[in-house]
């Protein structure tokens, strides 16, 4: 009942940049977490970045002082910024949720989004 929207992807030149949109939408929820994953042709599915409910944010690597993971609390919505972009960042990225339901019985549930296509390429 929770829907994510994704948007921002689309073809960049190398060193270029993107802002990456996840837009929440559905029943009343408590925010636990939310991150950004990377499905590349012949690649496992990649965890990229993440952020958790207290704000403490984790990234892979190979993306660490170029992606930046946040959340707005309003709308809600999370957001990838990508800058320097590399041809290795080429993917498919999918936004997921985890959160609580706010209507008793409490539960917890994870959602996932339907991908935006990143394509980095000269």
């Amino acid at each position: 009942q929770v829907h994510l929207v994704e948007s921002g992807g689309g073809l960049v030149k190398p060193g270029g940049s993107l802002r990456l949109s996840c837009v929440v939408s559905g029943r009343p929820f408590i925010f636990n977490g939310a991150g950004w994953y990377r499905q590349a042709p012949g690649k496992e599915r990649e965890l990229v970045a993440a952020i958790a409910s207290g704000g403490d944010t984790n990234y892979t690597n190979s993306v660490k002082g170029r992606f930046t993971i946040s959340r707005d609390n309003v709308k809600p919505t999370v957001y990838l910024q990508m800058n320097s972009l590399k041809p290795e960042d080429t993917g498919v990225y999918v936004c997921n949720l985890m959160a609580t339901s706010t209507i008793l019985p409490r539960h917890s549930f994870v959602s996932w989004g339907q991908g935006t296509e990143v394509t980095v390429s000269s």
